[in-house]
């Protein structure tokens, strides 16, 4: 087995088994008795045994189909010592490119894990070391011992079909952006023969469709400005994610923190990028636009026969109905705005409590998607700006197109009082902050579309008139 990052190693060590003592907290599915649903008087050293709780306890209880069972003991024979490291437990993702496994890590303890993210918060609230007892000549400490408790991982097996560049890329990517805690990092990686596996941290969350319809705006709040604080890092390190979505974005709603995953269709700004028109000036645009031969001979049905003009090929990764406006007219020059597009369609779609709001079966459904909401007209300058025709004949799409603010009162039924009908209820001035915060997100043009840096400074998610409470006034608190 080839390693193409190995872990940090602490001392040397030796393998071995540690058996349950009888005076043990454990009960006998090997996880402690508690009340999680009790939270009136608990300390934080009690929440985090209770997290440790909820996943023991979930590892024991969720069924596993049998074609799962058989795909991880496929997957445990072609890495023949790959149980010596982990535990495989289920399997939590399949796509296109891989397949994602949720595992217990066995040799946590014989590395560094400077990535374990809950560990570190864990540290904050440590509680004194309980009185030492002597067990077989050693001594061992009572919290020593109770927090002893599984760490997982989560497993990607990704595809041979894959090209090896494209499996290099994603690992150097998830490298470079290690030390930030609101991106996914990667914890090592191995290889047999064509076979690599990337292990990465797993992450607790809840499942975006069980949450997005009851978020109030401060939770929205909470979450992009959580999703942005991880943008921001990606982008500080010139990185387009390209693929960002609901299901890449773990977000826990009762920590209010999500970490973003899933960089495999990733790639660092300008990557075999061509010059765009959009670039160029107002005036140089206005000139070739004029002289182009689609100006020449207007608007027409269909295709030409012979169509002797150059086809265009750019980068279109990404996921139906979170496209941004410039992958569509294929713009070859595209930049990390491309994720604030696609962030801010996960912002309309909470806002509209409706998932997935774009519902496209390719690019052309795609744009036309978009033109019904901003018109004809902004569809065919931004066109224009990359180079590119727009025309429709589609008699319900409109010129002018329509605000987001109409479309979020048609969505969620208010403009018509709701279902007991009566007069518009009108967007509340949290809402309307947010919609101002969409609509840059939702600029046509991405020069003047907002950063994600800019973005965290928007009145929608930047934090006022709060003061952070450090850590040894919270400890003089309790």
């Amino acid at each position: 087995m080839a390693t193409i990052r190995p872990r940090s190693a602490k001392e040397p060590f030796e393998i071995h088994h540690d058996e349950l003592e009888e005076e043990s907290t454990y009960d006998e599915h090997g996880s402690f008795d508690s009340d999680v649903g009790d939270s009136v008087a608990t300390k934080p050293w009690e929440t985090e045994q209770k997290d440790w709780d909820q996943d023991s306890s979930s590892d024991l209880d969720e069924p596993i189909d049998s074609s799962v069972l058989q795909d991880m003991d496929k997957f445990e024979a072609s890495f023949k010592d790959i149980k010596d490291r982990f535990r495989l437990i289920n399997r939590i993702g399949e796509g296109t490119f891989s397949t994602v496994y949720k595992a217990e890590d066995l040799l946590y303890e014989a590395y560094e894990n400077d990535w374990d993210i809950e560990e570190k918060e864990n540290a904050k609230w440590m509680t004194p070391p309980l009185k030492k007892r002597r067990t077989e000549g050693q001594e061992q400490d009572d919290y020593g011992r109770r927090r002893r408790r599984p760490r997982y991982v989560a497993i990607k097996k990704i595809y041979v079909t894959s090209s090896p560049a494209r499996i290099l890329n994603e690992l150097e990517l998830l490298n470079a952006l290690k030390g930030c805690d609101s991106v996914c990092p990667l914890i090592t990686a191995f290889r047999n023969t064509d076979q690599v596996v990337a292990v990465l941290p797993y992450f607790r969350h809840t499942d975006f469709r069980n949450y997005f319809r009851d978020m109030t705006v401060p939770d929205m709040q909470i979450y992009f400005r959580s999703l942005f604080t991880a943008l921001a890092a990606v982008h500080a390190k010139g990185i387009l994610h390209r693929d960002i979505k609901p299901t890449n974005f773990l977000y826990e709603p009762e920590k209010q923190r999500g970490v973003l995953v899933d960089f495999g269709l990733a790639e660092k700004e300008f990557t075999d990028s061509k010059p765009c028109l959009c670039t160029e000036s107002s005036a140089e645009r206005r000139r070739r636009v004029q002289s182009s031969i689609a100006a020449a001979m207007g608007p027409s049905s269909g295709y030409p026969r012979n169509d002797s003009r150059p086809s265009r090929r750019a980068n279109r990764a990404g996921t139906r109905g979170f496209r941004a406006p410039e992958v569509l007219f294929k713009c070859t020059e595209q930049t990390t705005k491309i994720d604030i597009w696609s962030a801010g369609v996960i912002l309309l779609t909470i806002l509209s409590r409706r998932f997935p709001f774009f519902n496209s079966a390719d690019d052309v459904e795609a744009m036309i998607e978009i033109a019904t909401i901003f018109g004809v007209r902004r569809m065919k300058a931004c066109a224009y700006l990359h180079g590119a025709c727009f025309e429709t004949s589609i008699p319900t799409i409109g010129q002018a197109g329509f605000s987001l603010e109409k479309i979020i009162l048609w969505s969620t039924c208010r403009n018509d009082g709701g279902k007991a009908g009566g007069p518009e209820i009108p967007l509340t001035e949290e809402e309307k902050l947010a919609v101002s915060f969409l609509e840059r997100c939702f600029d046509l043009d991405p020069r003047r579309r907002i950063s994600a840096e800019e973005a965290l400074q928007h009145p929608f998610l930047k934090v006022k008139g709060e003061e952070e409470v450090g850590l040894d006034d919270e400890m003089h608190m309790l």
